[in-house]
């Protein structure tokens, strides 16, 4: 199946060179596989994964491991921001 998966603000760095500027790309995964299973290949700092989106829907940190995607899925990932 294919979702799209989607990196924000300092985790861009952590998709392939060709998608950053983009801060998204397609990606072919398992039928079901979690947020956890799609994150896990791009290493990304579980510290820095602090609100997840599947289709504009939050998911909460502890529901990675279990939440499975379907084909079109939108997962949308930011890190913690600070602002004023």
């Amino acid at each position: 199946m294919h979702i799209t998966f989607k990196l924000y603000a300092n985790l861009t760095q952590y998709l392939p060179h060709e998608h950053r500027s983009g801060n998204l790309m397609r990606l072919e995964v398992p039928t079901g596989a979690s947020i956890a299973q799609v994150i896990a290949p791009f290493h990304l700092p579980m510290h820095q994964v602090k609100l997840a989106l599947v289709n504009g829907h939050y998911v909460p940190a502890e529901a990675y491991a279990t939440r499975s995607l379907a084909d079109g899925d939108v997962l949308a990932i930011w890190p913690p921001i600070a602002g004023g």
